[in-house]
Parts: structure tokens; C-alpha cells; sequence
């Protein structure tokens, strides 16, 4: 009996430490399973810091756009990044068109009136949701080849209004799921933000510094800058450059007569065609009053001429209505070259535009922007009445 007695105490502390050693093995799993999560949390904060950084420190909106999408990616070692942005008014879209960025080339950057028609659950998308991809719910927010694995979607909230959403794609099926913190993710879209609406103020700001605010176009400090950079250039490789300078024929005779707001119609409808009709590497400026320029880099005589005839032409070609009246206008156009300057003795073609001439003979050209027309296209022929109505 004894001996009975014993051995099932035995047996009892036997399982005891078996239970104890089991308990203990899943709390060292458990343990090691937080410890792991801790390191990539830790991992993911150390990243969510840099890469914020990184935005902050973005000097325009293309350049934080691409690091939005190329910097995150990289950074998060992700399959695909897609920023959604909430532009009803085209706004966005206008500024970066401004500096010369060209759309297509950031393909994963969308631009939409309404968030919702991309994902109905992006309308009130209030914190991170993360979990599997679906097909019906996100094949919008994802390109075609990566359209499967897992999502994290971040909403860029500032002031209580959504200006977009930022998109993580990963193929592992697990990477993002509810059980994943999500704070980190949510001050990263606080931070982008905010990014993105100081970058659009700059770009609103240097905008209205260089652009006239009536015609769009740049203004006359923008092409003073422009014109010293390309005379600098042109100097240095040796390449000639072309300015044209253009006025509206008896343009007082509008305003006068049927005030300035038809005027300013005239001019913005005038800069329209103008633009038109530049090269993609011309630069094109209102310089003051009715009078514009175009600065043509590595342009001869022969390339001003060609953009000189096809400015009169479009100008010229139709008439303008305003207020149910039409315009007929001459545009007096000259053109210059830095070929017919000619070097001058111990200053640059960049310093004679910005400190003015050096004496030099009365026959000589001055500088471009300073000599009168030295080439007249068309000036077009006077009328006595410039609008008339239109059933005239």
C-alpha cells in the first residue's frame, strides 16, 4: 500500500513538472513571439522617423511625390506604393504642370474629384486599415500586377479634412493584418500631410512670384532670371539663343473703347495662342502691358522667324470675341539673336542683360530685351474700328 501510495504521488509530481515545463515552453514561445514584434515594431518606427525626415526635407512637390512613392517603397521594402490625392479643383495638377513635371512620369500618383470612386471605404477612411486584398473592394487603388497579397491603407487627414490616401501593397498575404500596429502608420500619414500641404503652398507661392496673374503666364522677374540662365548657357557651350518680342496693335484703342475688362480678355485669349505655338523648350513671358517675349534656347535667326510666323498667324487668324464682340488685331513681333550681338570684350552675355551696355558704337545692336524691333514680321494693317459686332 505503501509503495502504491508513493508512486502515485510520484506520478502526480511527474505530471506536474511535465505541465509546468510545457506551461513554461509556451510562455519562452509567447515570449520570443513579443520579443520579435517589439524588434519590428522598433524596426518600423526607426524607418517611419527616417522616411519622415526624408519628407520633410523635400523642396518641392514633385520631389516629395516621388519620395512618397519611390523613397517608401525602398524604405518599407514594399511591392508597390499608390498615393491617391483628393484635386477636385485640378489645382495639384496645374502647379506641377507649372514647373514642368510631367504627369506620366509618376504613373503610381493619381489624382481624383472624389475618393470614394476609388474605394467607396476611402470616403471615410478615418485611421489605417490594413488586411488581405480584395478584388471588388481595391482594383483601383493597386496596379494590375500587384493585385493580390495584402493592403495598408493610410489616410493623409489635416485639420479634419482627407487630401488623400496612401497605398502599401505587399505580396505576403500576412504582412499587413489587424493584428499589426497601426499608430506608426497613422503619424506617418499625419506627417505626409502636412508635407504635401506645405509643398503646395510653396508651389502656390513661387507661382504668384513668377507667373502674371492676369495671362498665366511667367512674368517679366521670371524671365529675367530665365533669360540671364540661358545667355550664361549660350555663352559657355557656345550655342546661339533667340528672344522675340511682341506687342498687340492699337491695343488702347480696345481698352478705350470698350474698357479694360475686354483688354484683359484680349491679352489672356493673345498669351493663349502664344503658348500654343512655343516649343516645348521655349519660355514664354508677359513682360508688361500688352507686350510678351518667348526666349528660344539655342535658337538661330531662322528657328525665331519659324516661331515668330506661326505666333502672327495664330494671332492673327481669328478673331477674338468679347462680349459678343470681335477683334481684329496686327501684332508687331521682333526678333533678336544672339549671333547679331557678337562677343563683347571682358563681360558675358548674362552680365550685359543684367548691368545694361557697354558704350560701343551707335551702329551697333544693343543687348536683346534693350533694342528696339530689328525685324518686323507683320504688323498687320490699321483699322479704324478694332471690334465690331459680330454679325458685321
Amino acid at each position: 500500500m505503501r509503495r502504491t501510495s508513493e508512486s502515485r504521488r510520484d506520478s502526480a509530481g511527474s505530471d506536474r513538472t511535465s505541465a509546468l515545463t510545457a506551461e513554461v515552453r509556451a510562455l519562452q514561445t509567447r515570449l520570443t513571439e513579443l520579443t520579435d514584434e517589439v524588434s519590428r515594431n522598433d524596426a518600423l518606427l526607426r524607418k517611419t522617423q527616417e522616411r519622415e525626415l526624408e519628407l520633410l526635407r523635400a523642396g518641392s512637390l514633385a520631389q516629395l511625390l516621388d519620395r512618397l512613392i519611390h523613397g517608401l517603397r525602398t524604405s518599407y521594402q514594399l511591392d508597390a506604393v499608390t498615393l491617391i490625392l483628393h484635386d477636385p479643383n485640378h489645382e495639384i495638377r496645374h502647379l506641377l504642370a507649372g514647373d514642368g513635371f510631367l504627369l506620366e512620369e509618376l504613373s503610381e500618383v493619381q489624382f481624383v474629384d472624389v475618393l470614394a470612386t476609388m474605394a467607396p471605404m476611402l470616403g471615410n477612411l478615418e485611421k489605417p486599415w490594413l488586411g488581405p486584398f480584395r478584388m471588388a473592394d481595391h482594383e483601383l487603388l493597386v496596379p494590375k500586377a500587384r493585385q493580390n497579397g495584402s493592403l495598408a491603407l493610410i489616410p493623409l487627414r489635416r485639420s479634419g479634412q482627407l487630401d488623400g490616401v496612401l497605398v502599401f501593397s505587399s505580396a505576403d498575404r500576412f504582412r499587413f493584418n489587424r493584428e499589426l500596429a497601426s499608430d506608426f502608420l497613422a503619424h506617418l500619414g499625419v506627417v505626409a500631410a502636412i508635407c504635401l500641404e506645405n509643398a503646395v503652398n510653396r508651389a502656390r507661392l513661387v507661382r504668384s512670384g513668377l507667373t502674371d496673374f492676369l495671362t498665366g503666364f511667367h512674368n517679366r522677374r521670371y524671365l529675367h532670371a530665365r533669360l540671364c540662365e540661358e545667355l550664361a548657357r549660350a555663352q559657355r557651350d557656345h550655342l546661339p539663343i533667340a528672344c522675340l518680342m511682341i506687342d498687340v496693335d492699337h491695343f488702347k484703342r480696345i481698352n478705350d473703347k470698350y474698357g479694360h475688362l475686354a483688354g484683359d480678355a484680349v491679352l489672356r485669349e493673345v498669351a493663349q495662342r502664344i503658348d500654343d505655338e512655343m516649343r516645348l523648350s521655349d519660355t514664354g513671358a508677359r513682360f508688361g502691358g500688352d507686350e510678351f517675349a518667348i526666349v528660344l534656347p539655342h535658337g538661330s535667326i531662322a528657328d525665331g522667324e519659324k516661331v515668330a510666323q506661326r505666333v502672327l498667324d495664330a494671332v492673327r487668324g481669328e478673331a477674338i470675341v468679347v462680349a459678343n464682340q470681335r477683334t481684329d488685331r496686327g501684332s508687331g513681333l521682333g526678333s533678336l539673336s544672339s549671333q547679331e550681338c557678337g562677343p563683347q570684350p571682358g563681360r558675358s552675355l548674362a552680365d550685359r542683360h543684367q548691368l545694361g551696355p557697354v558704350p560701343r558704337p551707335a551702329q551697333t545692336p544693343r543687348p536683346a530685351l534693350e533694342r528696339p524691333r530689328s525685324r518686323t514680321m507683320n504688323r498687320g494693317a490699321p483699322t479704324s474700328a478694332m471690334m465690331a459686332p459680330t454679325g458685321s
